[in-house]
């Protein structure tokens, strides 16, 4: 048996590719029970997001061509389609990947904690539906833990490289406390979209969503549990606000300086931080001149974000030399199990063919036959019948398999290299 995990990821598949190859939460469960049901697959587990999907398995190399046929009919695609696309990683290599990609090192943003939480929900469902079993249950709980090893022993998800993270980020730096602070966003496009879930998860106290289109305000501020205004009411709310992030499409200002100006003059010098992420841009710049107002733009983050891509790709650097020490001591284990579940069979097998020759044995003792022909009986068959199959395996290999069989019968019953 071997681990082997088939898969594809943005590295090499356009999302055209990834979406018609991914399971659906809703037909996940069942694909596995009949992915389980395949000749050779003891156990099967499937990860699937909008990124990647890997089908993990414990089978032997020989079934693989299967695992690509039944994906290929279970998502209908034509002939040779997953071929273009697809990658295998077999026992070691299909352990290191699982734990690079569980850490985000695998991710298109690198050390990005979003796929550690959908793996443990691919696990879940793998268990719900009794898929999985002892190798790969201890792969998936290996992975979780290597991934907060990651966390806690390297700086690989602490610098935000995201536009909306690091807006987040930059005001927890000026902001100690985020729950008594009021954040006006403008906007409800994608950008503004990420940044009101980023500050709604990390508990800012009221979110006002500001935008033309009240409609589209609405549907956001129910999401993220805040209050929608229209674009025209905005200067109403702006004395309220400690934190203004704008991110529209509009070709001119939305928000000019004496706008601004008026709404910090009602605010005691309490200080307002700003942040433009449009371009072009929707907030005067003569805004950064009024005092107590801390004006940046989208290239002031983008500066941030860029030293962060270095930091973190120095810290990935780290978590790769843990991982890899991490995923030779799953291998070992794996080893081990493996190498233990054979000798058990091999003492099984020998048990079972001691106590057949013994039962013969004593049936020639009750009909007379001297112990010493019944002892040299015992040890002639007993031999022939526990060499046999050996003996019968090496005789019909070919060449190749023959050597490497036979390698491996010295060192298994510690013959002299050189015959006699």
């Amino acid at each position: 048996m071997a681990l082997v995990t088939l898969g594809l990821s943005h590295h090499r598949a356009p999302v055209e590719a990834r979406e018609r190859l991914a399971f659906t939460d809703a037909d996940l469960g069942a694909s596995l029970q009949r992915l389980r049901a395949l000749p050779d697959v003891h156990e099967a587990a499937i990860v699937s997001t909008c990124n990647r999907t890997e089908i993990m398995t414990v089978t032997s190399l020989e079934a693989e061509a299967r695992l690509i046929e039944w994906w290929r009919r279970e998502r209908q695609a034509p002939e040779g389609y997953i071929e273009k696309f697809a990658y295998t990683h077999r026992d070691l290599c299909s352990i290191t990947h699982s734990l690079r990609v569980a850490s985000g090192l695998d991710s298109m943003i690198v050390g990005e904690p979003q796929i550690l939480g959908q793996m443990k929900d691919s696990f879940a469902v793998a268990s719900e539906v009794k898929s999985v079993g002892p190798v790969l249950s201890r792969l998936f709980q290996h992975a979780f833990s290597v991934a907060k090893l990651v966390r806690s022993q390297t700086q690989v998800g602490a610098h935000p490289v995201s536009v909306a993270y690091a807006a987040l980020q930059m005001a927890r730096r000026i902001f100690a406390d985020m729950k008594n602070q009021t954040a006006v966003l403008i906007g409800a496009g994608e950008m503004i979209t990420l940044v009101a879930r980023h500050l709604q998860q990390h508990g800012v106290g009221r979110i006002v969503v500001a935008n033309r289109s009240l409609e589209r305000a609405e549907r956001l501020a129910r999401e993220v549990r805040g209050y929608a205004v229209s674009l025209d009411d905005l200067s109403t709310y702006l004395p309220d606000a400690d934190l203004v992030i704008s991110s529209t499409a509009a070709r001119d200002y939305v928000l000019g300086s004496e706008v601004m100006r008026r709404a910090v003059g009602s605010r005691r010098r309490k200080p307002v931080l700003m942040i433009d992420l449009a371009v072009p841009r929707d907030i005067d710049p003569k805004i950064a001149q009024i005092e107590d107002i801390y004006l940046y733009t989208i290239d002031d983050l983008r500066a941030v974000i860029a030293e962060n891509m270095k930091l973190r790709e120095e810290a990935a650097r780290q978590a790769e030399v843990l991982i890899t020490t991490q995923a030779q001591q799953f291998s070992r284990w794996l080893e081990s199990r493996d190498a233990g579940n054979t000798i058990r069979l091999i003492r099984a097998q020998a048990r079972d063919r001691r106590d057949e020759v013994l039962d013969k044995a004593r049936r020639k003792l009750a009909a007379g036959e001297s112990i010493d022909e019944v002892l040299g009986f015992v040890a002639d068959t007993l031999s022939n019948k526990i060499l046999h199959s050996p003996s019968q395996v090496l005789r019909r290999a070919d060449a190749v398999e023959q050597a490497l069989l036979l390698n491996s019968a010295r060192k298994l019953f510690d013959l002299p290299d050189d015959e006699p």
